[in-house]
């Protein structure tokens, strides 16, 4: 026997036990990009801190005016975050795959036809002279949550679609957004509920930057907007009175301006490092809506200017691996579906900040993942899960070589010895 087949033998003989091996070895997942583990650490804190500030400020209100323990608020909180986490884990594995141009056609569909059946008299109920929500027992649906997801998805999926209509003209644009956007928000202003139309104007104009419109014709389309809101403030006397409320808090501060005032002397009471987790004095006798809209009022009287440091630090973080997730992902769609999402959550965010600061008239707009608003939790907490899922690496195709036989080995030894004999034999014939 050669030494050739002895080597040929040997190394067939072998070639089994690495095939075995190598397919009971499973290839190591890939590890999440840095986005990816920021938008997860820095949406658990916020719900974590949410979780016990919402107890903070419920608890000793349900305490004085009978209601037990005062626990209520705070185990409904806990229950709709456990919904929005499920709703976020299920978007963030398959978010774009269940997403398409149906489901989405059906999903803005749908809301909008709640947001018409909420007001409808004795379907939806009234609190506070605002008819928004849909109300079984203690649990509440708010119509108009759904109707913002679904809008950025729609804006995000037209603009991604139609990428040669962004140019000098702007109608063209904007006419089939507006279309669907503009009887939307209409019917949110008749709720009445101005902060959440003016969170809609704010993230789509955030959407159409994104997508590359230029700054100039934003600017132009921002400024025929702030009229439109201006008139719808001034013809109702309800937010005219919020206006001036603003414009004028002491004045008014046993009135409409009662609750913007009760919040400044929350802040200022807390100073640089608050009284005190759960020494509040303004959440149990004096500040009105504690645990919702003015939740970062007794977050700055318990943990002071540090605690609302925190609070923007925790928005910036998302909003920094929001971005980078649309700066990285792999389509058009994604990538403006991503700048929504986050523009959704920061807009929203920053319209509560700047209202409890006095700096912005009275909105109703809850504290993204801290208030109570449980519709709106859950919707947040599925923003996330979708740009999750747009964070999440893609799988990519790898080239397998297939194994080497015997056969191949013998057929490439054959063509060698042919190219060399071919080769000597010019060499002859050249000499």
């Amino acid at each position: 026997m050669s030494l050739a087949t002895a080597l040929r033998q040997r190394t067939a003989a072998t070639a089994p036990r690495h095939d075995r091996r190598d397919r009971g070895a499973r290839p190591r997942a890939a590890a999440p990009p840095i986005e990816h583990r920021l938008l997860m650490t820095a949406t658990l804190c916020l719900l974590a801190f949410g979780a016990v500030m919402v107890y903070s400020a419920s608890s000793p209100p349900g305490v004085l005016s009978g209601q037990g323990l005062g626990t209520g608020t705070f185990i409904r909180y806990v229950l709709f975050a456990a919904v929005g986490l499920v709703a976020m884990q299920i978007l963030s594995r398959r978010g774009l795959a269940l997403l398409d141009e149906r489901a989405l056609r059906v999903f803005l569909i749908g809301s909008c036809a709640l947001l018409m059946l909420v007001l409808v008299p004795g379907l939806g109920r009234e609190v506070n002279g605002a008819r928004r929500w849909f109300a079984a027992g203690p649990i509440e649906f708010q119509p108009s949550e759904l109707v913002k997801l679904a809008l950025v998805l729609y804006a995000a999926r037209y603009l991604a679609d139609h990428p040669k209509r962004i140019g000098p003209r702007l109608l063209p644009l904007i006419t089939p957004i507006a279309v669907v956007a503009g009887p939307a928000c209409l019917l949110i202003v008749l709720e009445p509920d101005m902060g959440t139309a003016l969170v809609i104007a704010f993230t789509l104009g955030a959407l159409l930057l994104a997508a590359g419109i230029p700054p100039r014709q934003l600017a132009l389309l921002a400024a025929v907007g702030g009229v439109v809101a201006l008139l719808f403030v001034l013809a109702e006397p309800y937010q005219r009175a919020r206006l001036e409320s603003f414009l004028h808090p002491w004045s008014s501060k046993s009135t409409t301006g009662f609750q913007a005032v009760q919040g400044q002397i929350a802040l200022g009471s807390g100073g640089v490092f608050g009284d005190g987790l759960g020494r509040s004095v303004q959440k149990i006798f004096y500040l009105p809506e504690a645990p919702t809209d003015f939740i970062l009022a007794v977050i700055g009287e318990e943990l002071g200017v540090v605690g609302i440091g925190l609070v923007a630090v925790l928005y910036g973080l998302l909003g920094y691996a929001g971005f980078r997730t649309a700066r990285r992902a792999h389509d058009r769609y994604a990538k403006l579906l991503a700048s929504g999402l986050t523009s959704l959550i920061l807009c929203q965010g920053v319209m509560n900040i700047f209202v409890v600061l006095g700096l912005m008239p009275l909105t109703g707009v809850p504290l993204p993942f801290i208030s109570y608003a449980p519709t709106n939790l859950c919707v947040m907490l599925a923003s996330v899960g979708l740009l999750l899922n747009i964070a999440r690496p893609r799988r990519r195709l790898t080239v397998v070589e297939a194994p080497r036989s015997d056969t191949d080995r013998d057929r490439r030894w054959r063509d060698r010895r042919a190219r060399r004999a071919r080769d000597s034999g010019r060499r002859r014939a050249a000499s």
